[in-house]
């Protein structure tokens, strides 16, 4: 823009994201529909910005809306604000319209409006949305509820996401997870992954995790987080926590400088890139707890996931590092309840074992897999998807069309549902890992059908 850096136009089409921006990047105009205000020109700390920025804001208050969306249900995960659609709440997975008056489908500029009452001063949260098209922050209505929030554009227009973050911290016990994740907790070094697609609960159990450790052992934690969601207080721990955006600029400086801040643990919000996760692996190789998630759907996904980001070349030292470091690799679907009242996790868990460790050194092949290792290892700890899905089933905890939709191989677990299950089924443990499907003969199948309807 000609003339002084430290001014900025504020034309009739100017968006309130626009002017809280830091005044060197370059502004991207976003269109205020039906908002008109007379060609000025005018310093950011000027008295007739503050103005503007005042009178834009007077009108709108937002909580009100947030509380009439809330009150909806108890059990509300996110609240959404798109285009064209009434506000609405997501509970149990099923987006629910709510009748607000003024609010039947939004238009643009109501949305915008939202945006500009959530986004409000902070100007990291403005720069990374010019910058990128989305940003994350934290909103709180002050002794009631927390929420984690983006805010993105689409088709020209602006969209908001609000996940609801329960206000205190939820424990492996609440959570109805598996107590052998309790075991984290005793951990002197090593990474632990938490995995799983967008809303399938791993920030809950990274927190019930972090609130063992906090209750349990006087450690120095540090997190770095996109945003922070639970807000932890110092037990027999010290815990800081560290934004990005805020407190630190992205995952790999935040975690670097971490390792000069005396941590016993470190909490990761997430590995994105290349850098982040080999700082990750360093951490944990170096006498350092690390926790992180990756948005993958079971842990051996999750292996290919990190090995694939390194290059080809790297893979044998890659895997040989990552077999030693991993402690736990663990993976979260939630399901609905058949009696309708939430959502239950079903939760897979790969712990380091010899075994374990050799199948992601070496690589998977015919007869090991590590959906084996899980298979064979329940004494260890360790459990997977379907396994853990079909109890659920059996125990009337999730319908047979919801576990199915949920399950690694549904085709497996329908059959083992009907009764007739799998070869792999019949046959004992001992008789599975020398079992060869070519060369059993027609009697011996038959024998084996026999034993299972005895």
């Amino acid at each position: 823009m000609p003339g002084d850096e430290n001014t900025v136009a504020l034309s009739r089409s100017v968006s309130y994201v626009e002017l809280i921006a830091p005044r060197r990047i370059r502004p991207l105009r976003l269109p205020l529909h039906g908002f008109r205000r007379p060609h000025v020109r005018r310093t950011f700390n000027s008295p007739q910005y503050q103005g503007l920025r005042e009178t834009r804001m007077s009108f709108f208050d937002l909580q009100p809306i947030l509380d009439k969306m809330l009150s909806v249900a108890d059990n509300i995960s996110d609240l959404n604000f798109s285009v064209g659609r009434p506000p609405q709440v997501e509970i149990n997975g099923r987006l629910t319209p709510v009748e607000i008056k003024g609010l039947r489908n939004l238009t643009p500029y109501q949305t915008e409006i939202i945006a500009m009452s959530l986004i409000e001063s902070n100007t990291d949260a403005a720069r990374r949305f010019i910058q990128t098209g989305s940003a994350d922050i934290g909103y709180a209505i002050p002794g009631k509820v927390r929420f984690r929030v983006n805010v993105f554009k689409q088709r020209g227009s602006i969209s908001v996401v609000m996940r609801v973050i329960p206000t205190n911290v939820p424990t492996i016990d609440s959570l109805g997870l598996p107590p052998q994740l309790g075991d984290v907790s005793n951990l002197k070094n090593g990474i632990v992954l938490l995995t799983g697609p967008t809303g399938s609960g791993k920030t809950s159990t990274l927190a019930a995790i972090i609130d063992k450790i906090n209750t349990e052992h006087s450690y120095h934690i540090v997190t770095i987080e996109d945003p922070i969601e639970f807000l932890h207080q110092h037990k027999k721990s010290t815990i800081n926590q560290r934004e990005l955006g805020t407190d630190t600029p992205a995952f790999a400086l935040g975690l670097r400088a971490a390792l000069r801040q005396a941590p016993k643990v470190i909490l990761v919000g997430e590995m994105r890139d290349m850098e982040t996760t080999e700082i990750a692996l360093e951490a944990s190789e170096t006498g350092h707890l690390v926790l992180s998630t990756l948005h993958t759907t079971d842990a051996s996904k999750t292996v290919n996931r990190i090995i694939g980001i390194y290059p080809k070349s790297e893979e044998h030292v890659i895997r040989t590092r990552l077999a030693q470091a991993f402690r736990y690799i663990v993976s979260q679907r939630l399901i609905p309840r058949a009696d309708g009242e939430g959502r239950v996790a079903a939760v897979e868990v790969l712990k380091a074992t010899p075994r374990s460790r050799e199948y992601i050194e070496q690589g998977e092949s015919e007869g090991k897999t590590l959906l084996e290792a899980m298979n064979d290892g329940e004494l260890e700890g360790m459990q997977h998807f379907d396994l853990v899905i079909e109890r659920m089933i059996r125990s009337g905890v999730v319908t047979q069309e919801d576990g199915l939709s949920f399950a690694t191989n549904p085709s497996n677990l329908l059959l083992r549902l009907s009764g007739l299950g799998t070869s792999d089924d019949m046959l004992s443990r001992r008789e599975e890992r020398s079992y060869v499907p070519s060369r059993v003969p027609d009697s011996g199948r038959q024998r084996a059908a026999e034993r299972i309807d005895r």
